[in-house]
């Protein structure tokens, strides 16, 4: 077995993107709309037959630009995204600075995280305090449970097994939860300069050892110095309170109910230890050393009397391609396609390593309840039956990315059918450096990471830097949450 091979049993698939009916490559919207432009330059043609001169042209631009692809998405979604950031760039709208002065929103962050709040609740189960993101237009609530960094590369492949198998549980449970509207799962590794390695190896040296276990050892420290990281994971979840059968409408009720639904939530067995509920303290520092780096290790003294809106940054330039905010520079990258093979557990891993900037890896997750999830799947293989059966009319065949297509909607539902559970999920990925110059160093860094995952394909958050930094935070924004 080489470095790259793993048991079949340690293998996922199943991943497949939501695709509408349309024709060729065009979308069901944009097919409906390139057949209603069409229509309309006939009937201004029966009057005005000179006018097919201008709409003609237009009406294939159009319908070219809906069809052609660019980055993953359509070139008239992407050049729109373009036009709508450059117009708010114009408009001094991607801009941020705090001001000192009363205002209406100065007590807010900025963007997503405009509307939640910070409550400190207290957990009668732990007898400590937990803190919980309150998104005051919505009524959602996100509890945030700090994990124990650990890993399952050197387990038994009977005991990974069952970390899997008990991580679809979890899932399923969701599933089944009206009150549970989404989670995310988070892994921050900041590098370390080895400092600290040095310093607890030599504090753990037992004088009585061999002299060349000590030499082994000296050298090993000296030559790694970089290899060392601050690991920080940590899964929140979303719940709405007023979905309940009883719902509370006192704020402490509400909580209460929230810390009850995330309780029930049993994550032993998935391969993770949980450390505990974090606490509001804990929320200010994973946020605020966010935005500025240089306090990550700052004592909890300096958070404890800080104000939520505190926490974001005190100035900050959302651009198109990096988000620049106090004391760093970040770029952010989403999901654009997963690998149509089966992949290994351990995929992720490249992503995962220590690298020279800091970095955020985020798995957003909405599970669909079985019946929301029935129904996609079998709206899914109507849609690519259709395809490929538009293709072979067309054409005398159906492609075979059409056949194959379809292939995998049908065993999705079969899945389904046996009791697997439907998962919207996305991925995103964020590097923060100190230095505006080294963003060539880190975004290269980031694309041989990626690379290196063989398969997983990702882009540039065009035009929504700061979004994206901040679902990768406690903030209580889910993307995939309606």
């Amino acid at each position: 077995m080489t470095t790259h091979e793993v048991p079949k049993a340690l293998v996922a698939d199943g991943f497949r993107t939501r695709k509408s009916y349309g024709f060729g490559s065009l979308s069901r919207t944009a097919t409906i709309a390139a057949a209603v432009a069409v229509i309309v330059d006939g009937v201004l043609a029966t009057s005005l037959p000179a006018s097919l001169l201008v709409t003609l042209p237009l009406t294939a631009i159009g319908i070219g630009l809906a069809a052609a692809r660019r980055h993953g998405m359509s070139a008239a979604a992407y050049y729109w995204a373009k036009f709508a950031w450059r117009r708010a760039s114009k408009a001094e709208a991607t801009s941020f600075r705090r001001v000192l002065l009363p205002h209406p929103y100065a007590l807010d962050l900025p963007g997503v995280g405009a509307s939640s709040t910070l409550i400190k609740a207290h957990d009668p189960t732990t007898g400590r305090a937990v803190g919980v993101v309150h998104d005051r237009t919505t009524g959602y609530m996100t509890i945030t449970t700090l994990l124990a960094p650990g890993g399952s590369l050197m387990a038994p492949t009977a005991t990974v097994q069952g970390n899997l198998r008990t991580w679809s549980a979890v899932l399923d449970m969701m599933s089944t939860d009206e009150q549970i509207q989404g989670a995310s799962v988070t892994i921050q590794i900041t590098p370390g300069a080895g400092e600290a390695l040095g310093d607890d190896v030599k504090s753990r040296m037992d004088p009585g050892a061999p002299q060349l276990a000590k030499q082994i050892i000296t050298e090993l420290v000296r030559t790694t110095p970089h290899a060392t990281a601050s690991v920080a994971p940590w899964m929140s979840v979303t719940v709405d309170p007023q979905a309940a059968a009883n719902a509370p409408t006192d704020l402490a009720d509400q909580v209460a109910e929230a810390l009850r639904v995330v309780d029930s939530l049993d994550l032993s067995g998935t391969g993770t230890d949980i450390e505990r509920r974090a606490t509001d303290i804990d929320l200010r520092r994973i946020v605020r050393s966010a935005y500025d780096p240089d306090v990550f290790n700052a004592r909890d003294a300096d958070f404890e009397e800080l104000q939520w809106s505190e926490c974001g940054p005190q100035a900050a330039d959302d651009y198109w391609e990096e988000y620049a905010h106090d004391g760093g520079v970040s770029i952010s990258w989403v999901l654009r396609e997963m690998p149509r093979r089966p992949i290994p557990y351990s995929v992720l891993l490249p992503l995962l390593a220590p690298g020279r900037y800091q970095r955020r890896v985020t798995i957003s997750y909405r599970v669909l309840d079985p019946y929301e999830g029935e129904a996609v799947l079998e709206r899914e293989i109507s849609h690519a039956a259709h395809r490929a059966q538009a293709t072979a009319e067309f054409k005398g065949r159906a492609k075979w990315s059409q056949k194959a297509d379809y292939q995998r909607a049908e065993n999705a539902a079969a899945q389904v059918a046996g009791g697997a559970q439907v998962v919207d999920w996305t991925l995103m990925v964020t590097a923060t450096t100190r230095s505006a110059t080294d963003l060539p160093a880190m975004r290269q860094e980031l694309e041989r990471a990626v690379k290196a995952t063989r398969g997983i394909r990702m882009r540039p958050a065009y035009g929504a830097q700061a979004s994206v930094f901040a679902a990768g935070l406690p903030l209580g924004f889910n993307p995939l949450v309606k």
